[in-house]
């Protein structure tokens, strides 16, 4: 364990890079975000934000950071801060909110831009991409095909011109892949609908989002089949990384699993980094999952 936890420390020494955070929410405010799963869920629970659902996956998460409105400052210090506390240098952040859009203008040495696409939009979606990247220079594009009404499946026709303007615009695309943790249905997601896309468009760099479980097996095989396909650990505490994606990045997978910590929305970054060090990475992969990775595969000016 020593070893792992010299080449944990030459990871943090470099800069850490998180690939998918938010501002921090009041506890309303987060209620209020997630509106838009509520209305693919069927359970009573889910609709009224009961049994710590104000949060749609927060039944899946041991104290996820929350924060009463009267205890807010301003979120983008807040968020900061976080960041400072444990090493991150750099952050892809959702643009689509107001605060977070404050913290890329104001701050454009810490953050890259992301914004997320809904493809039951049609052009809209496509020119909604161009007009982001014009103003934010976006690293990525985000997906939760499970979380849309309808919900789109990864190989649906409609995601093709998604795909399309990111190759074009060199931009990466993210999507969530596997069981979610809101209570709807998963076959959008399944790990399987990622091959036809790979295959489609080789040049499109895909990163999955938010564990690929059961299919985490797949997820590998797909990786060493496709180069321009990645993995990152969103929405998994480091303790419940599947053990297919270490034992990947230990042999032949150290250029493909990014390091993303899901906060503010499950875990914090506490949690996250008194975790991190225990997980089996050799010292060669810890460089590369913490920042190089993240830096080659969504172009990050850093």
């Amino acid at each position: 364990m020593s070893g792992v936890n010299e080449g944990f420390r030459d990871g943090l020494a470099g800069g850490v890079v998180d690939t998918a955070v938010g501002v921090p929410k009041s506890r309303e405010e987060m209620f209020e975000f997630y509106s838009f799963i509520r209305r693919g869920t069927l359970d009573a629970e889910s609709k009224e934000g009961r049994g710590g659902l104000e949060f749609p996956a927060g039944y899946m998460f041991k104290e996820p950071p929350t924060w009463e409105a009267d205890d807010m400052t301003d979120p983008v210090d807040m968020l900061l801060a976080e960041l400072d506390a444990v090493g991150i240098t750099h952050a892809i952040i959702n643009v689509d909110d107001e605060a977070a859009a404050r913290a890329f203008r104001d701050h454009p040495d810490r953050f890259s831009a992301q914004i997320n696409v809904d493809p039951n939009e049609g052009m809209e979606a496509v020119r909604r991409i161009v007009r982001f990247h014009e103003e934010f220079g976006l690293k990525a594009v985000g997906a939760f095909p499970a979380g849309l009404t309808p919900q789109v499946p990864l190989d649906d026709k409609k995601w093709y011109p998604v795909y399309a303007k990111c190759v074009e615009l060199g931009i990466a695309f993210c999507s969530t892949v596997g069981v979610p943790g809101p209570r709807i249905p998963f076959a959008c997601q399944d790990v399987a609908l990622v091959d036809e896309v790979c295959w489609f468009f080789p040049e499109l760099t895909f990163v999955m989002r938010h564990g690929a479980e059961p299919w985490a097996d797949l997820a590998v095989k797909l990786m060493l089949k496709w180069p321009n396909l990645y993995y990152s650990t969103t929405a998994f505490a480091p303790k419940y990384y599947p053990r297919e994606i270490v034992e990947y990045a230990n042999t032949r997978g150290a250029d493909r699993i990014i390091f993303s910590g899901y906060f503010p929305a499950g875990l914090s970054y506490e949690r996250i980094f008194s975790e991190l060090p225990h997980v089996g990475f050799r010292d060669h992969v810890w460089p590369k999952f913490l920042r190089e990775n993240a830096v080659r595969a969504f172009k990050l000016d850093v």
